[in-house]
This record gives C-alpha cells, sequence and structure tokens, in this order.
C-alpha cells in the first residue's frame, strides 16, 4: 500500500493525467455515467438511462432508491441540488431543505434542558424536503413520468436484499428504534430475537412506504387521465404529498410521537429554484449553492489559496496540509458565525465573503510557521462598504476562542452553558470536549450519500441527499422516516446569529454538492458525505485535479486531511460536545513521519485514518475526447455504472 501511494504521489505530482492503477477502476462512458452511494442505486441510474431518461431522470430514480435503503437518508429528509442546463448554458441550484415547524423556537428547547436541538426523534425534525424536490426536479428538467423513475424504488420497498450496513445499524440502533411504534414495526423484523434488525441479505419488505409511493404515481396517473401536462401530472403527486392524505397521516404520526410539524407547515413548504454561488479559481468558475449551506465555505477557501504556489509545496507536504489547514480554519469560522438562511436574514455578508480582496487580507493573516488557534470570523461587511452589525459579538467570540489569555467565555455563552466550560488539555492545543474520540468522529463525519449524473446531451446533475437517516422516526403509516436536520440549528445568536432557530427557517446544513465549468462547459460534478468534513474534502479533490493533475479516480482515493478546529453541526445537545478543538488534525496512516514531527512542532494534535478520501463521487467531462470519467473512493459503498 505504502509503495503504491509514493508510485501515486510520484505520477501526480509530474502533473500526469494519464490512466493509472487505483484500487478501484475509473469509469469510462460515451453515452452517460451513474455515480452514487449504493450499488442498487447505482443500478437504478442505469435502468431509467437504458430507457431513454437523462442525466435528471436518472438522478431522481437514484435519489429515490437511496432514499428507500435508509441507512444515510429516507424519504423525509432533505435533498440539495445543482444541475446543469445544456439548453440555457446555465447552472441552476435547487434548495429542497426542509424548514423548523410551528412551535420551534430557542425557548421550547432551551426549557427542555438542551443548548442545541435534539439529534433523534420527532423533535429533531424538519419537514420533508426530498419528496418536493425530487417532483420538482423532474417535471421541470426530467423528460420522463415520476411513474417511470420511481418504479426502480417501489420494486425495492416491495421488498430488497438489505445490506450488511443498513441492516448492522438498524441492529446498533434498535435501543432508539424501540422508542418510535411505527419504526419498531418496520425495522426489527425479528422482534424478540437476540438479533431483531434483519440479516445482510434478508428481503427487506417496506409496505407502507411502498403505500405512499403509490399513492404519488396514482395522483399523477391520474392527472393525466384528466388531460393534464407531463409537469402539472408530477405536481399532482406533491400535491398529494403535501396537502393531501399522505401529509394528513404524517402529521399525526409526527405528532402522536411528540412532533411539532402541522399540516399548514407542510402546505406552506415549497422548494426553491435559486442562483448559485460562484468563484473564479485560474479560470475555472466553481459553483456551490448559497449560504443557508456550508458550500460557500469551499469558494472561500479556494479565494484564499489563490494567493499561495500549492504545487511547489507538493501535495501533502507538512508546508500544504499547514496551508490547507490554516485556510479552512478561516472560511469555516466565517461559515460558523455568517451562515444561514438567507431568506430570514436582511443583513447577508456573503457577497463580502466571496470578495477577493477579503480572501487576500484573510491570506496575509495565516501564520506559515504555526497554527493559529484563535482563528475567528473577519469582518467581511468593509468590503461590502457597510458597517458589520456583530462587531460585539466578534469581541466575545474571541475572547473565547484565544485559548492562551487565561479568560472564561464570560460573555459569549449564555448562562444555561456554564457547566459546559472547557479546559486546554496538556497540549495546549487540543480542548477536551467531555466525549469520546470515536462519538466525536461520529458526529464530525455524520454521514449522507451522493448522486452525480451526466449524458450525452450534456445535462450534469450533482446532489447532496440527507435526513432521516437510521435510527429514524417514521411517521405514522406513512413509511417516511423524519429528518433529523433540526439539530443544524443553533439556539443562542451569539454562537451563529444567522442560525438561530425560528419557525419557517431553513437551518444551515452541510450538504453541499458541487460543480465546476471550464470555458463555459461543465468540467467536474463532484460531491461527497460526511458532515463538516464534506467542503474539506471535495476542495482537496478540486486541488488534486487542478493542481496536481490527478485522474477523477486518482483524486477520489488521495489522501486528505480533516481539520477539527470548528463547530459541529450535527450531534450532541451540548456545548462541550460541539465546541472547536483547536489544532486537531487527521491525517492518513501513511503520512511519513518527517511530515507528522513538523506538523507536531507546528502546534498540531494528530490523528489517524487508513482512508481519508471522503468517500468522493465525481464525474469529469473529457472535452477533447467527448467522453466521461466517473470516479468513486475507495472509502465506502459508493458505486458508479457508465455506457
Amino acid at each position: 500500500m505504502r509503495n503504491y501511494l509514493l508510485l501515486l504521489l510520484a505520477l501526480t505530482v509530474s502533473g500526469s493525467m494519464q490512466a493509472q492503477q487505483t484500487q478501484k477502476p475509473p469509469l469510462h462512458g460515451k453515452h452517460w455515467m451513474a455515480v452514487t452511494g449504493k450499488p442498487l442505486a447505482a443500478t437504478a441510474g442505469a435502468m431509467i438511462f437504458q430507457r431513454g431518461g437523462n442525466a435528471v431522470d436518472a438522478a431522481c430514480a437514484m435519489l429515490a432508491a437511496t432514499c428507500t435503503m435508509w441507512d444515510v437518508l429516507s424519504w423525509g429528509g432533505e435533498t440539495q441540488a445543482l444541475i446543469y442546463n445544456p439548453k440555457t448554458g446555465k447552472v441552476i441550484a435547487i434548495n429542497a431543505l426542509g424548514v423548523a415547524p410551528t412551535g420551534a423556537t430557542p425557548q421550547f428547547f432551551k426549557g427542555k434542558g438542551y443548548d442545541f436541538p435534539p439529534e433523534y426523534g420527532p423533535l429533531a425534525a424538519v419537514t420533508p424536503g426530498t419528496p418536493g424536490g425530487l417532483c420538482h426536479m423532474l417535471a421541470n428538467y426530467g423528460t420522463m413520468s415520476l411513474k417511470e423513475v420511481l418504479a426502480p424504488a417501489m420494486e425495492m420497498a416491495a421488498g430488497y436484499p438489505i445490506e450488511a450496513q443498513t441492516a448492522n445499524s438498524l441492529e446498533r440502533g434498535k435501543n432508539h428504534i424501540k422508542q418510535w411504534p411505527y419504526s419498531k414495526a418496520v425495522f426489527l423484523t425479528h422482534p424478540g430475537e437476540k438479533r431483531e434488525a434483519p440479516e445482510a441479505g434478508e428481503i427487506f419488505v417496506q409496505k407502507d412506504l411502498l403505500a405512499t409511493l403509490t399513492k404519488m404515481v396514482e395522483a399523477e396517473q391520474q392527472a393525466l387521465k384528466n388531460h393534464k401536462s407531463r409537469k402539472e401530472a408530477i405536481m399532482a403527486a406533491y400535491d398529494r404529498f403535501y396537502k393531501g392524505d399522505i401529509a394528513k397521516e404524517f402529521v399525526r404520526g409526527c405528532q402522536e410521537q411528540g412532533g411539532l410539524i402541522t399540516l399548514e407547515d407542510l402546505s406552506r413548504w415549497k422548494p426553491l429554484e435559486e442562483e448559485p454561488l460562484h468563484v473564479n479559481y485560474k479560470g475555472i468558475e466553481v459553483y456551490k449553492l448559497q449560504e443557508w449551506t456550508q458550500g460557500p465555505a469551499m469558494l472561500q477557501s479556494l479565494n484564499i489559496l489563490e494567493n499561495f504556489d500549492l504545487k511547489a509545496m507538493g501535495y501533502n507536504s507538512a508546508q500544504y496540509i499547514h496551508t490547507l489547514y490554516q485556510t479552512m480554519n478561516l472560511a469555516f469560522a466565517d461559515r460558523d458565525f455568517y451562515y444561514g438562511d438567507p431568506y430570514f436574514n436582511k443583513d447577508r455578508a456573503i457577497t463580502g465573503l466571496l470578495n477577493k480582496e477579503y480572501a487576500r487580507a484573510r491570506a496575509a493573516t495565516i501564520n506559515t510557521a504555526h497554527n493559529d488557534a484563535a482563528a475567528g470570523p473577519g469582518d467581511p461587511y468593509k468590503y461590502m462598504g457597510k458597517s458589520n452589525p456583530y462587531l460585539h459579538l466578534l469581541d466575545d467570540r474571541r475572547q473565547f476562542m484565544d485559548s492562551t489569555n487565561g479568560r472564561k467565555p464570560g460573555g459569549f455563552l449564555p448562562k444555561h452553558d456554564a457547566a459546559a466550560l472547557l479546559t486546554p488539555t496538556a497540549t495546549g492545543n487540543i480542548y477536551a470536549a467531555g466525549n469520546s474520540d470515536s462519538a466525536y468522529q461520529d458526529r464530525l463525519w455524520r454521514g449522507t450519500t451522493s448522486v452525480e449524473a451526466a449524458d450525452k446531451d450534456g445535462w450534469v446533475v450533482s446532489i447532496t441527499p440527507s435526513g432521516g437517516w437510521i435510527p429514524a422516526c417514521i411517521a405514522g403509516k406513512t413509511g417516511v422516516g423524519m429528518s433529523q436536520r433540526l439539530q443544524s440549528f443553533v439556539l443562542d445568536s451569539a454562537i451563529c446569529p444567522f442560525n438561530v432557530i425560528a419557525p419557517g427557517k431553513r437551518p444551515r446544513v452541510t450538504l453541499t454538492p458541487s460543480m465546476a465549468l471550464k470555458d463555459g462547459k461543465p468540467y467536474l460534478s463532484f460531491a461527497v458525505q460526511g458532515g463538516d468534513t464534506q467542503d474539506q474534502n471535495l476542495l482537496q479533490f478540486f486541488l488534486n485535479v487542478v493542481e496536481f493533475g490527478m485522474t477523477v479516480q486518482q483524486a477520489t482515493e488521495a489522501a486528505n486531511i480533516n481539520t477539527n478546529q470548528l463547530w459541529l453541526s450535527l450531534g450532541g445537545t451540548t456545548v462541550s460536545e460541539r465546541i472547536p478543538r483547536p489544532g486537531s488534525i487527521l491525517l492518513n496512516s501513511n503520512t511519513p513521519q518527517k511530515t507528522r514531527s513538523t506538523l507536531e512542532q507546528m502546534g498540531y494534535h494528530l490523528s489517524f485514518g487508513d482512508r481519508t478520501s471522503g468517500p468522493v463521487n465525481a464525474i469529469y467531462l473529457d472535452r477533447t475526447h467527448q467522453s466521461l470519467w466517473g470516479g468513486s473512493s475507495n472509502h465506502g459503498e459508493d458505486y458508479g455504472i457508465s455506457w
């Protein structure tokens, strides 16, 4: 393995884009490509392509299939997408994230003793977004009917051989699952036995979910019989989910188990089509969703990194790793403080955050010899010609994050957080978080999946769906697992004034599809699972291709680093479980000893993993040969099919 990595490094540093040996073979396609987090779901996409569908049709089929397979998402979760439309030459952003329900206020959750909304159960739920997002994408940019696109998922709901990862997740989560009667009935197929969850390979049947999907298809088909257009018929299925009998049962089942979602919450919600954000990095236009996601943190990082000669540093040299780490810390500090639902924030900072002059100023603050444990948010408003309305909160925050001045958090943390005050460990560069490293890493990496699709006609799709993962609370007899995304809100403006929970508001999420255009044409489509590490891994994947000449498969497998010097977005209901860990860094186990020693001297606290590549899924559009290259990391179950 070590010799392989050294060979890979030599090849990539030389700038070669020729195919080289990788642990998984690269995908090559002429007509279409489908890549996602589950092999069966990739097959669903391939089936739709073979039946004449475009990349949007196939992406919707893969989305439906992954939702039906649980583990990292389900039908009650959320969908975020970028779509390149070859007819207009534009990148379209889809916001299908649910909102906080009626009654979801800071006072409500503080009254229950929470510092953050809960991780699991009905009180963790935002309104479902994936059914609406899928219908919107299919109706506006697909070519097929909902009946055709949902056919693979419906066949799976009728019974499919469950894979080991999901089956074992159900067994591990069964104590949670037993709290919720509808989840227990679906997931624990062997009640009272030593193993109550399905075994790997067992045919897993979801009658209630199949009934829900059938109702949506029935609504579509009835509308077609009534001479409605394809788009109108698909939206009739949408209405049945959000306003009809499915909605009523969803709300009944949610509220019966203690949830807050109302019929009005469902009927008022709708997916949004937006302008994506983008920056130019050395002639390549990189696109992300708006700051209701963490996606702009990658754009900020690219703006900062333009000010350094990364290629001269060398792939994963100590100086390169240090520069990446410091850059990501600055970008994520801004994410942690300035990002949130733009429809609720009149004082948006995103224009300043993506300003090139702001990036140059941030780059100039980087200490090239040592980690900055006190790196915090900047002041982007001066680059917008405005005064920063949150300077008083920034002052409090800087005092709190400065681990060398001996001050206590004081005004930064609300009174109810007093028990969570932290002290530095003996190393001086990592905070003790009051929980095990394994629990922390689970929260940092908490999974989702990704969907990538492209076709010969130029349609390209990148989706990062999530929510409703195991252990999921199912809403009544719908078979639909509720999202757990409410936990990504904060309850105090001192942590992030833009992301304080409120009814009808979207939380700031980690989910972050990506797309890049070169010379006005699609160049890369890429996404990854992994909570707060998503834009860290995607940034490095992009640099692997653009700076170090790796093929798309090499770039998905290449060793990445992760920073823990950020506020966790998922998991834990106390400040001590979410607070940044300055200087804490994850490296690949094959990192040379000289690099390790240099980083320790720079103030880092090191941890290691055998596979630190993502898992990233990606498509490279080869304009020279008019073909498609696919990459899927060797990290997990991610899989692709092409033709």
